[in-house]
């Protein structure tokens, strides 16, 4: 669940990285969205990597509306779903679905808590955050892309970002590879697309993002409607 929250997000090198590593090889520039040559040398890629790890390594806080569109692939059809998103360190984060309907998902440490407003249920469950991919992990300051990833620079058309496309050093079964559009003078992380093993691509993309705003615990407390049914996973067999 959190990956498909993710898209981080929230970890078999695809067409595009193939493109680009032949590229490469042949010492030709890419290019990024703004049309700009970028030197083919491992350098620039590992300054890129670099400065968007330390971002989010020093912010404490941020926030965000988003936009979530999940393409399945077998069905040939988009959902789209918009919201808002709140993050803390050390391990707080909200996200706040106000369409096609409401719903909530809150992720304390290893703890979530999922509210369906429309059918009135607050569903526990856990999550071993130690077991978390660093594609996640990283915007809590934890994990190291560059320890869990093969990371190249991918040709994006149309982009105002640059591309970063991560594919999983060891089998990843959740997900084939991961990409991140990074704003070039930020080095935030504006929108994030994620391949499933299908083939199927959950791709969110962040506005108005604000960051090491102060945000309080309050701020992370969900309201509960009154009659809203309390369904603890956690207590469930094998859990």
């Amino acid at each position: 669940m959190l990956f498909l929250l993710f898209g981080l997000l929230l970890g078999l090198p695809g067409l595009a990285w193939a493109q680009e590593k032949a590229a490469q090889e042949k010492g030709v520039q890419a290019k990024t969205a703004q049309g700009k040559a970028v030197p083919d040398k491992k350098e620039t890629l590992e300054v890129l990597v670099d400065r968007m790890q330390a971002f989010y390594e020093k912010i404490q806080d941020f926030s965000a509306d988003f936009e979530q569109r999940y393409h399945y692939k077998l069905f040939d059809r988009t959902q789209v779903s918009q919201g808002r998103v709140l993050f803390k360190k050390p391990a707080l984060m909200r996200w706040d679905y106000e369409k096609p309907s409401k719903r909530s998902f809150l992720i304390a440490e290893e703890q979530v808590l999922a509210l369906d407003m429309a059918a009135l249920t607050l569903t526990k469950t856990t999550i071993a955050t130690d077991k978390l991919s660093a594609a996640v992990t990283f915007l809590w300051g934890r994990g190291k892309l560059k320890e869990e990833f093969h990371m190249t620079l991918a040709i994006c058309k149309g982009c105002k970002e640059v591309r970063l496309q991560l594919v999983p050093k060891k089998e990843e079964p959740r997900f084939q590879k991961l990409f991140l559009d990074i704003d070039e003078k930020t080095a935030q992380v504006v929108q994030s697309i994620v391949v499933d093993p299908d083939g199927s691509e959950n791709r969110i993309r962040f506005l108005h993002l604000k960051e090491n705003q102060g945000l309080k615990q309050e701020a992370f407390k969900l309201s509960v409607p009154e009659g809203t049914q309390f369904l603890d996973m956690t207590k469930m067999p094998g859990s």
